[in-house]
């Protein structure tokens, strides 16, 4: 598996992380950055042959080559927070009064600074072209392929994805479906809404980057580091920002920068990273 990027690039909580890249020290002087084009990206689906679809919004900024993302929930990013981002400097984005903003931010920062390449430590995984479950589908093998559990382990799931309980349930794993959402799974299992709650009967976690946004990624992080439990993140959100938690409760990612799998059915990238596990494996 990859090297993981040098310990100084890491950080102990988000904050820290935030307040350091604030301070230009993790690279250039964000005032003297500018975000030259803002976005977002909406989409509707239903796969083929699935019951049940959902809606993703997704904010997206561009500095320079790169773009850092978060994810939100449809409606929710306030009237003129693009409008607001293009052409502002990034060290005012990074204390911009919505959340998702300030992840977007930091995530082209880290994108721009610190790429996803194997000098940083990241080990590229080839998204083969297909349709959209397929793609969807091999996505998820190469998340769950992250987790190193025996049959039988439960694995908590934040941020329900369909294909990846298929691919935890090929392995042997049981899982726990957990969104702020609620509802039930396409299979009509019970999604549970209070992840810390559910964390104590799993093994691991599985979780969706879009925690950042929400609030809601510390305590899982911290429970992981206080457990010793593998916390894997699957990331479009924050692509380049929970890399830096290896080694601090984050034990493996998979990170999808812009554009992600479900924008285009042609060949794409993903990029993984790991921290050591318990005995030494990698």
């Amino acid at each position: 598996m990859s090297r993981t990027a040098p310990a100084s690039a890491r950080a102990a909580t988000y904050d820290e992380l935030l307040a350091r890249a604030r301070a230009g020290g993790l690279g250039p002087d964000p005032a003297a950055l500018r975000i030259s084009v803002a976005f977002t990206t909406r989409q509707a689906v239903r796969h083929e042959g699935r019951g049940t679809g959902y809606r993703n919004e997704v904010l997206s900024l561009r500095l320079a080559e790169a773009v850092g993302s978060c994810a939100v929930e449809p409606g929710a990013l306030p009237d003129g927070a693009v409008d607001d981002c293009a052409g502002a400097d990034l060290a005012r984005l990074l204390a911009h009064p919505v959340p998702a903003v300030r992840v977007a931010a930091l995530d082209a920062y880290l994108m721009h600074v610190t790429p996803h390449t194997p000098d940083h430590g990241a080990r590229p995984v080839a998204l083969p072209a297909g349709t959209s479950l397929e793609k969807s589908r091999a996505r998820a093998e190469a998340v769950a392929g992250l987790l190193v559990l025996p049959p039988g382990s439960t694995v908590l799931v934040v941020g329900v994805v369909n294909s990846l309980l298929e691919a935890l349930r090929s392995r042997g794993l049981g899982y726990v479906p957990c969104d702020l959402k609620g509802g039930v799974t396409e299979w009509g299992e019970t999604v549970v809404t209070d992840a810390l709650a559910a964390a104590g009967r799993c093994d691991a976690l599985l979780v969706s980057g879009m925690t950042l946004g929400n609030g809601t990624f510390e305590p899982l992080r911290e429970h992981a580091l206080r457990s010793g439990k593998q916390l894997v993140m699957f990331a479009q959100t924050g692509s380049a920002v929970l890399p830096r938690f290896l080694g601090h409760g984050v034990s493996a990612v998979c990170a999808e920068p812009y554009p992600f799998f479900w924008l285009d059915g042609g060949p794409g990238t993903l990029h993984r990273y790991r921290a050591d596990l318990p005995g030494g494996t990698r």
